[in-house]
């Protein structure tokens, strides 16, 4: 029998009866069975003289183990010792001279194994953000190439190139740099609503305060027509006129940009609280030079411009008072089926010639009447419409014209005109009831108004000139003693210097 310490193999001629601690029985002596040690195996023998060796899992007792912290694989009849991920070692117990386990230096990939998806995801967004913002920046360019041709830009241009002077007092504004004047076209910018549209106040790039027109509604057919307006307006240069400086023509309707007027209308000064500010000396320079800007427009050398909606509202005025007039010409860009207070034949009622109204013709005679309205509003101080009193006193300009007829003129004149020279505010009643004659042909000219005007003015300034004068001779001659009067601020100071002593 042979012994190698693990096992005994019987020879033939005997077999062992143990094996360990168990004994067995051998019933066909011609086996040669393996006995293996008892630590790794358990003998099973059955009746019918079969047996099984059964393997024994070291791994489940840490006792029959050498692994460090038991990192132990079960194999048949012996075991494996091992370190996890991201440890260094043979992972047996340095007791039994392994070296157990210990952290690798090396860190383990967790980012990219968590964020990795995460970042593939937000690429594919990130590309799919800049794809849809690319084809909508195309879009929109595309959608501001189609107004800027359906605007009449390709005309306007025309119309800068073949006048050299015209590129210098005209801008086509981007839509962009007049959303960012507005904010946006912010609540918080708008100066005022019309029929005709929404007015803003916006700053440029260069910090010019600028007014822009946003019209409702653009009759497609008059296209050709409103740039042709633009490039002659653009032109105006006169200081009772508020300065075009530019449009936009990218948006589906047209923008128009003005000079900003910083002291609101003429309409906000006669009806506020605050009327009494306006002394019948400024109404007469607010009428004199809203007339000579009216006889300039009409007189306009590259073609006469006609108002046509000459009101209160659109007679600006600045910190010193000065008129401007504005919105002339932007009737034009209104439909002619908007209602309310416009009408077919452009206008507001109230200001609108009667002539005009029933023969749908224009002439510079229908500036004159509007006028007319305006010079009875700065004498009256009252609204042109006003259905809350009686019928003959609704329409401010008849309700004048038979109050001139009764001579009680001063019955209806604001009680600040009433504090200036009576012969002078007679005769612009007069002026007043001579432009609102029904027929267009036995008004003056904006010109003869606009002179009449100015004479007056003239005859208020020489008749103060003329008083002071008079007040300032009868000073004198009841001052006692003579002077030389060439030296009498000389003197004066000598005289006080002498008291001091």
């Amino acid at each position: 029998m042979v012994h190698d310490g693990s096992s005994v193999v019987p020879d033939k001629a005997g077999l062992p009866d143990r094996c360990g601690n168990i004994g067995i029985p051998y019933p066909d002596l011609a086996m040669i069975p393996t006995c293996f040690r008892e630590e790794t195996s358990t003998f099973q023998l059955y009746r019918n003289g079969s047996y099984n060796l059964q393997d024994i899992n070291e791994c489940a007792n840490p006792e029959k183990n050498s692994c460090f912290k038991n990192y132990c694989r079960n194999t048949i009849g012996s075991y494996d010792c091992y370190c996890p991920d991201h440890y260094d070692g043979n992972g047996i117990n340095e007791t039994e001279g392994g070296s157990g386990c210990t952290h690798s230096r090396k860190q383990a990939p967790v980012m990219p194994l968590i964020f990795g998806p995460s970042l593939g995801m937000l690429f594919l967004v990130i590309v799919s953000f800049w794809i849809y913002w690319v084809f909508q920046k195309r879009k929109l360019i595309k959608l501001k190439e189609e107004f800027f041709l359906q605007n009449g830009g390709m005309l306007l241009q025309q119309h800068l190139i073949s006048c050299e002077r015209s590129a210098e007092t005209i801008k086509i504004f981007t839509s962009e740099e007049l959303r960012n004047a507005t904010d946006n076209y912010h609540e918080s910018h708008i100066l005022g609503r019309g029929g005709y549209g929404t007015v803003y106040k916006g700053t440029l790039s260069d910090k010019r305060i600028v007014a822009i027109k946003k019209s409702k509604i653009i009759d497609n057919d008059q296209i050709e027509q409103f740039i042709n307006e633009v490039f002659i307006l653009s032109q105006i240069n006169h200081r009772n006129v508020v300065k075009l400086l530019g449009c936009c023509l990218e948006t589906e309707v047209p923008l128009l940009v003005y000079e900003y007027i910083e002291n609101g209308t003429l309409y906000s000064h006669i009806h506020s609280e605050h009327k009494y500010s306006l002394s019948w000396h400024i109404r007469l320079r607010i009428a004199t030079e809203t007339a000579e800007a009216l006889a300039y427009l009409h007189s306009f050398a590259s073609q006469p411009i006609i108002h046509r909606d000459i009101k209160s509202t659109n007679i600006l005025l600045n910190n010193q008072y000065a008129s401007k007039v504005s919105d002339f010409g932007a009737s034009r860009l209104v439909a002619l089926d908007q209602t309310q207070l416009s009408t077919l034949v452009q206008g507001t009622m109230g200001y609108l010639d009667p002539e005009y109204l029933h023969t749908c013709i224009l002439t510079d005679k229908s500036d004159v009447y509007s006028f007319g309205v305006v010079l009875v509003e700065l004498l009256t101080g009252k609204k042109v419409l006003c259905f809350e009193k009686p019928e003959e006193e609704r329409n401010l300009a008849m309700f004048f014209v038979s109050t001139m007829k009764q001579n009680c003129l001063i019955n209806v004149l604001d009680v600040v005109v009433k504090e200036g020279e009576l012969d002078q505010i007679q005769e612009v009643a007069n002026l007043a009831k001579r432009c609102l004659r029904l027929s267009g042909e036995e008004r003056p000219s904006m010109k003869e108004v606009a002179m009449e005007l100015e004479g007056l003015r003239l005859s208020e300034k020489h008749a103060w000139m003329e008083q002071n004068l008079e007040e300032t001779e009868h000073l004198l001659v009841e001052s006692p003693g003579s002077f030389d009067y060439s030296n009498a601020g000389y003197e004066t100071i000598t005289t006080k210097v002498n008291i001091g002593r």
